[in-house]
């Protein structure tokens, strides 16, 4: 053989001393063949640097060792300053590494791009799909379900028939935790800038949000964002002009929390002495905010990892997987309140 020449299974099999089905099994992780000869295989795969042909391995396997990963959002949004999908992505990306499988990054911000999944993942080029975020009762979630492609979402689907495994934060906790520390600091008119409503994670802090006002018997006072800067800096120039005597607002992402920063400085209001502000992410860029962020941290790289354990578990056929995990959320306090 020269220097040149791809190593063949066949070569592997003369070097082991074995068969070339029993390579073949060896390097398609059967479980089957003795130590030994696992050994010997292994071995000769290492001298004679041989690389198993991934085409003719999914034969065999029927896997592609490729997961899916599924941005449900165009390509100006996914790389705007949006922190939250670089986010999951470590988080995604670190756990299938470490099982040796690829990572494929799909965006369906339009109705093409949800027929482009469809068809990518039902031709069989992935063995699992995961979603970011999903908006509204999108029916692609349940729509591979149903086609016996391994499925999991990152937050609670809205929809999904049949349900798929899930991991999400806990959304209420965090908002609770956010309003009983504004309300022991003597803020008695707590207005929010609320999330989209077409996503749970916005469903689920406003719903805190109503339940931890009720609770304490103050009034309510909501303006709509869509967790970017720019909504937050629209939402509180709304808040002001609707509430002017406000004395706290929580914002349902950093981002926005970041924007009613800025408008509240344009309106001469001092954080945290006039407003207390308090956001729901803790990205890193909150430490250094003028002042530094009070927020909810939501362990995000971490729901990455989860997820992408879960989607693990469901290729090797594991009938123990949770329907949900829920991970828990932390107040994280710093100057602004």
């Amino acid at each position: 053989m020269t220097t040149r020449e791809r190593p063949t299974l066949e070569a592997v099999a003369r070097r082991a001393g074995v068969s070339r089905a029993t390579v073949s099994r060896v390097v398609n992780g059967s479980t089957t063949v003795a130590a030994t000869i696992r050994e010997a295989v292994n071995r000769a795969v290492e001298e004679l640097g041989y690389v198993p042909n991934q085409a003719a391995r999914s034969l065999v396997t029927q896997r592609t060792d490729s997961i899916a990963l599924i941005l449900p959002e165009t390509a100006n949004r996914v790389f705007s300053d949006d922190l939250f999908f670089p986010a999951i992505i470590r988080g995604v990306g670190a756990e299938l590494e470490a099982a040796d499988k690829q990572l494929v990054l799909m965006m369906t911000g339009s109705e093409a791009g949800h027929h482009r999944v469809e068809r990518y993942a039902v031709a069989g080029h992935v063995d699992g799909v995961m979603f970011a975020s999903i908006h509204g009762a999108d029916p692609l979630p349940g729509l591979l379900a149903r086609r016996g492609i391994p499925v999991v979402c990152s937050g609670r689907p809205m929809t999904a028939d049949p349900p798929v495994p899930y991991v999400d934060v806990d959304h209420a906790g965090g908002v609770a935790a956010a309003v009983r520390h504004l309300v022991a600091d003597g803020r008695r008119k707590i207005a929010t800038i609320a999330g989209p409503q077409d996503m749970v994670a916005g469903i689920e802090r406003l719903t805190g949000y109503h339940a931890s006002l009720r609770d304490a018997g103050l009034p309510e006072l909501v303006a709509q964002g869509d967790f970017t800067r720019e909504s937050g800096i629209l939402a509180m120039r709304d808040l002001l002009e609707r509430g002017p005597d406000l004395d706290a607002v929580f914002a349902a992402s950093d981002l926005m929390a970041h924007g009613a920063l800025q408008a509240l400085r344009d309106a001469g209001r001092r954080v945290p002495d006039d407003v207390a502000v308090i956001g729901f992410d803790d990205f890193e860029i909150s430490r250094y905010s003028d002042p530094p962020l009070t927020t909810v941290r939501q362990p995000i790289a971490e729901a990455g990892r989860t997820m992408a354990r879960q989607m693990l578990r469901l290729i090797a056929g594991d009938p123990e997987v949770a329907p949900s995990v829920v991970l828990p959320t932390e107040l994280v306090i710093r100057a602004s309140a």
